[in-house]
C-alpha cells in the first residue's frame, strides 16, 4: 500500500495515520473540522489536503451513524480503490452501505479494538493498535481485494486482524466494549452525589472502574445508540443479577437477626453474594492477559523450591528474567522437600527455558509427584 486517505481525525484517525505515515505510507487528510485536520497534520500524520489521484485505501474514521453517507460521497468522487472504516458497530452501517452505496464491493467494515480515555489528534499514538486485535467483517458482496487492504491496513498498524460478521462482532463488542462503557459512566455518575469524603478516598480500584466514563459523550451516544438491540440483552441479564445482589444486601443490612428463621435468610444472602464474586473471577479467568496477544500453547514446568526464605521469590525472578509472566506462577502443593510450584511458558519455549533454570540450580519436580492430568 503506498497511498492511503482518513477521513476524520480524531484519536483513531490519527492513530491510523500516524502509524501509516511511519510505515512510508502517503497519507491524506481531511476532517469537517479543518482545525483537526491541520493539527494532525503538524503531528506528522499526512498532508490536509486531497489526493490527486484515487488512493489505495480510504479509511473513514467517523461515528457508526455516519459510515454509510461519508463512504457513498467519496465513492461518487472516486477517492479510493478499496474502503474501510474504524467504527466500533457494524451490522447497521453495513445494511446501508449494501442498500445505498454505488460500489458496496469495494468496502470492508472495520474495527480496530484499541483507545484511550481522551480524544482528539493531540490524544493519538502511532502505536496505539499494536498488538491489539483488528476486526475486520466484510459482507457477502466484499471483493477479495477490499478484504486483503483491510488486512495490509491491521498489520500495517501492528495489530492483529480478526475476520468475523458483523452481526456477530456487534454482539462481542455489547458486552466487551459497550456496555462495560455504559456501567462506568453510570458509576461516575454517582460520584457527583456521593459524601463529601469521596475525593479524599477514591483510590485505584475506583479510577479502574470509572476510567473509560472520560470519552466523548456524543461519540458515545452514537456508538450506544447504533447498538442498542445487542447491548438490550446484556443490560437486561445485568440488571437480574443486580436485583438479586440488591435483595441480598438488603437482608444482610437487617440488624434483628435473632430469629431462627432470619439466619436462613442471611445464609442465602452471603451465598447470593459469593456466588456472583465467583462468577466473576471464572469470567475473568477465560480473558488473556493485557499484552498478551494471541493464545499460544502453553506447558507447565514444575520447579521444586527448597523451604527456605527467599526462595520463591529467587525463582520468580529468575523466570522474569526469562521473559515468563510471574503472575501465572502457582504454587501446587507443600512437599517434604519444599514448595512445588508451576511456571507457564509457551511449549516452543519449554525445554530453552527448563534447561536455563536447570543450568541455575533449579531442581525439576519428579514426574510422579506431577498430578494427572
Amino acid at each position: 500500500m503506498n497511498t492511503m486517505a482518513v477521513i476524520g481525525t480524531g484519536l483513531i484517525g490519527t492513530s491510523v495515520a500516524l502509524a501509516a505515515t511511519g510505515q512510508g505510507v502517503s497519507v491524506y487528510l481531511s476532517d469537517r473540522n479543518r482545525a483537526a485536520a491541520r493539527t494532525a497534520a503538524a503531528l506528522g500524520a499526512g498532508r490536509a489536503e486531497d489526493p490527486p489521484e484515487p488512493v489505495d485505501l480510504a479509511v473513514l474514521a467517523v461515528p457508526p451513524s455516519r459510515i454509510a453517507e461519508v463512504l457513498i460521497a467519496a465513492q461518487v468522487r472516486g477517492l479510493a480503490r478499496a474502503y474501510t472504516d474504524v467504527a466500533s458497530v457494524k451490522a447497521g452501517p453495513e445494511r446501508a452501505v449494501l442498500a445505498r452505496a454505488p460500489e458496496p464491493s469495494r468496502y470492508v467494515g472495520g474495527h480496530p479494538l484499541a483507545g484511550r480515555e481522551r480524544s482528539g489528534p493531540l490524544a493519538a499514538r502511532a502505536e496505539l493498535f499494536r498488538g491489539r486485535p483488528w476486526a475486520l467483517t466484510p459482507h457477502p458482496l466484499t471483493s477479495r481485494a477490499a478484504l486483503d487492504r483491510g488486512l495490509e491496513l491491521a498489520e500495517l498498524c501492528g495489530a492483529a486482524p480478526v475476520v468475523m460478521r458483523g452481526r456477530e462482532h456487534d454482539e462481542v463488542v455489547a458486552l466487551t466494549s459497550h456496555v462495560p462503557h455504559l456501567l462506568a459512566s453510570v458509576m461516575a455518575a454517582r460520584l457527583r452525589d456521593g459524601p463529601a469524603g469521596v475525593p479524599l478516598l477514591a483510590g485505584q480500584g475506583l479510577r479502574d472502574v470509572t476510567r473509560i466514563a472520560a470519552g466523548d459523550p456524543r461519540l458515545w451516544t452514537d456508538i450506544l445508540r447504533s447498538n442498542a438491540a445487542a447491548m438490550a440483552g446484556v443490560v437486561r441479564e445485568l440488571r437480574a443479577d443486580l436485583s438479586r445482589v440488591a435483595a441480598a444486601l438488603d437482608v444482610l443490612a437487617e440488624e434483628d437477626v435473632s430469629a431462627e428463621d432470619d439466619y436462613g435468610g442471611h445464609d442465602q444472602g452471603v451465598r447470593t453474594l459469593e456466588d456472583l464474586l465467583a462468577r466473576g473471577v471464572a469470567g475473568l479467568a477465560g480473558l488473556p492477559r493485557p499484552g498478551a496477544g494471541p493464545p499460544v500453547a502453553e506447558a507447565g514446568l514444575r520447579i521444586l523450591v527448597p523451604d527456605r526464605p527467599g526462595e520463591l521469590a529467587r525463582l520468580l525472578g529468575a523466570v522474569a528474567a526469562l521473559g515468563v509472566a510471574v503472575d501465572d506462577v502457582a504454587v501446587e502443593a507443600a512437599e517434604e522437600s519444599g514448595l512445588r510450584v508451576r511456571v507457564p511458558v509457551p511449549t516452543a519455549d519449554a525445554e530453552r527455558i527448563g534447561a536455563k533454570l536447570g543450568a541455575d540450580g533449579w531442581d525439576r519436580a519428579p514426574a510422579e509427584s506431577v498430578p494427572a492430568g
